[in-house]
This record gives structure tokens, sequence and C-alpha cells, in this order.
């Protein structure tokens, strides 16, 4: 008899029919176009309806218009761009054909909502339909914003009936969930979560914030409505160029890692680490914070100007960093230690304030006993990035060291 079971990469047995299912969601995926859906929608609306629906709702890629700013193109008043919009909405709702263009879009968004416990924050929502859909923004014009805005107007208006917006929550950012889902076990565990987080009074990773997860109360008391079908892959939706995720890992546990995303108090860094929203090594505040995480997450001393480059390229905020302004933080804070020319680390990593000469002196000082020259080298390079020349000539301070048969100790004055 044949096998009617394969088996993926992880050794998970899959059936046949559940290898078709899948591969047909991931076909139906890969055919999504928000952008061609809503114009094959808008062709039953007369031109001023499309164009106030495309401007309210950005459906070109433009920021969103007021009603105000809509009225003054069309001089009209606000409430009557109100009434239009209105209209138009309706008008496309009871379009008897309606169903058949957002039928694939609606099967795609419940299958991701179900696979990530019911409930999805918005932007992160879209983020996964945007990457899904190959035949969609990336085979256009390229503008992410118009794919996003067509599938926000298409979810929140259209499919209105079959998901619900999530807003002024106050455990959650706007997110979608489904129709009839209950949230009370994910505020639960979203409440507990951040506790655990305010208590530890450090950052966590992906990984240890699913471990940290898995064995709260909230959790286990509800495991079952956290054990999600898991058939399609959002490794794409993970990749970032400045941290890696472990795909598999949050594959396997979409409803935490979508929790994590929607709670309103827990936030994920530019380097991949999760805290409280409002933590300065979460949300960087000030020119030193945005320092300290760029050197702490380098993990070795950086050139001031290479540590502006860095502030430059992640952008945090915006606000551009001036090379002068840094090096000014670097040489005030004692957090940080000068190593070599222009080059800082951190002063939690081990290295010693001071000259090289200083350096030696504490070297001696905590060694309690008489050193080789090339002992006390190797230590001064673990606290600066210096040539060994002049290790050697800072040795060579008769006024602060003297040698005994090979060995260094610190010179007693008389």
């Amino acid at each position: 008899m044949q096998n009617e079971y394969t088996q993926n990469e992880g050794g998970e047995k899959k059936s046949i029919l559940d290898q078709i299912i899948s591969n047909h969601q991931a076909e139906e995926v890969a055919n999504l176009d928000a952008v061609e859906i809503i114009q094959n929608l808008f062709g039953e609306l007369n031109e001023r309806e499309r164009d106030v629906l495309t401007r309210r709702f950005g459906l070109n890629g433009k920021v969103k218009e007021t009603l105000e700013g809509i009225g003054n193109v069309h001089k009209l008043t606000r409430e009557r761009i109100r009434q239009i919009e209105t209209a138009a909405v309706k008008k496309l709702r009871q379009l008897k054909r309606a169903e058949n263009y957002v039928a694939g879009l609606k099967r795609v968004i419940n299958q991701l909502l179900e696979e990530h416990g019911g409930l999805m924050e918005k932007e992160y929502l879209l983020n996964n339909l945007v990457n899904f859909s190959a035949g969609g923004y990336r085979g256009r014009d390229g503008n992410l914003l118009t794919h996003k805005n067509n599938l926000d107007f298409l979810i929140s208006k259209l499919l209105h009936d079959h998901f619900e917006e999530v807003n002024s929550h106050e455990y959650f950012k706007p997110s979608f969930k489904l129709k009839h889902q209950l949230l009370d076990h994910l505020e639960a565990l979203a409440v507990e979560l951040l506790d655990k987080i305010k208590e530890a009074k450090t950052i966590f990773r992906t990984d240890e914030l699913f471990d940290l997860a898995g064995n709260l109360e909230s959790y286990r008391t509800n495991k079952e409505k956290f054990n999600t079908p898991n058939n399609l892959d959002i490794s794409n939706v993970l990749k970032n160029e400045l941290f890696e995720e472990k795909a598999d890992l949050v594959n396997a546990n979409k409803p935490i890692y979508s929790l994590l995303q929607a709670a309103r108090q827990i936030e994920q860094n530019k380097f991949g680490h999760w805290g409280q929203f409002d933590w300065r090594e979460i949300k960087p505040k000030t020119i030193n914070d945005k320092i300290y995480l760029v050197l702490k997450n380098h993990g070795k001393p950086m050139h001031f100007v290479d540590i502006t480059k860095r502030i430059n390229e992640i952008n945090f905020d915006g606000k551009k960093a001036n090379a002068a302004t840094v090096h000014n933080e670097l040489i005030l804070d004692k957090k940080y230690i000068l190593v070599g020319r222009g080059l800082y680390s951190l002063k939690e990593w081990g290295y010693q304030k001071g000259t090289v000469a200083e350096v030696i002196e504490e070297i001696l000082k905590q060694a309690d006993n008489e050193l080789g020259r090339d002992e006390i080298i190797d230590k001064v390079m673990a606290q600066r990035l210096v040539k060994r020349a002049t290790i050697i000539l800072a040795l060579m301070n008769r006024n602060k060291f003297e040698k005994t048969d090979g060995k260094y100790k610190i010179k007693v004055n008389s």
C-alpha cells in the first residue's frame, strides 16, 4: 500500500491531503492583488466617488486626506464628502460580484488569523499579506504603501462582517481579529508577560520570551487556545537587516509572537530585543541612548565617526546625528571608555579608563605580584587598542615602574 504520509524537514509527518491544502493556500496567497481587486470594484463607481475613496484611504499610495481637504478639491463641504464616502462604500458592499473578488483574500486572512491565535496587530497583518503577495505590489510600481492601504480598505470596509477592528484597547495596539474571537486569554497572557518583563528589569530575545510565556499560568490554563494550525510560512516577514529571528521557532509559536506584536506595552527594539515599550533600550530618547544601543549591539569598540554613521543608518526616530555631538557624549559620560584614537568601548565590558601607563599600574595592583612584559602587554591589549610598542614605551617610565629579573612592578617612591 502506498505511504499516505511524508516527512517535512523537521521530521514531522504530514498527510498528502494536508500538503495539497497547503500548496493550494500558498498558490492562493501568491495570487493576491489588492490593487487589482479594488480597480475592478471601482469600475462600478462614478469618477467623484472613486476620487473621494482614493484620497480618503490613500489608495494611490499617498497620505490619507481629511474630509475638509478633499472638500476643498471638489468645492464641497466636509459633510457632503462624508456622505459621498459612506454612499460609495455602501454601493461596493452591495455589489453582487464583490464577494467573488474578495473571497480569496478572506480565506487567506482567516487562515493567518487562525494560525496567529485569532488576533494580529494591523501593521503586522498587512506586512504578512504584502509579503505573501508575489503578484501584488512587487509586480506593479513597487509602492508598498499603496498595497497596504488597499488591503486595509478591503479588510475594514468590505470584509467587516468577517473581521473586526480592535481600536482603543487597553492592552492591544490597533489590530484585526476574527469576528467572534474572545480576547480574555490573550489579555491575561499580555498582562502576565508584561509583569514578568518589568520584574526582570532586562530585555529579552524572542526565543527567551517564548520560553517565559510557555511557563506562565495564563498560558498553561489556556494551552489548547494557543495550539493552532501551522501551514503558512511567515519566514519572509521576519527578515531584518539588523537582526535575525529564528524563523522556524516563530512559525511554531505564531500566537505568542502575534501577541508580542500586538501588546500595547511590550515592544521590540531595532536590534530584535523585547522589553517595556518606554524603556530607553527599547525606545531610545536621547543621542546618548542611541550611542549606547549601537555600541552594545556591535559588541566591540567603535570609532565615534562609525557610531554616528550607524545611528543615521538605523534611523531610530528620523533625527540625524552629528559626529561632534556623538564625540562629546562619549567624552563626558563615564560609561564609555576611550580605548584608542577616536575608539570607544563600554565600561561594562571591563575596559578601564586612563592612559596606557595608568592601565598598566592598575593591572599590576590587581595582580598583587610582579608580571613579565608579555603578560602585561596581553592584559593591556585586552583593555586598549594600542600597538605593542606603545605599551613597551610606557613600561620604560622609570618614575612609575621598575624591572627586576625580567619582571615589572610599581615603583615605590622614596
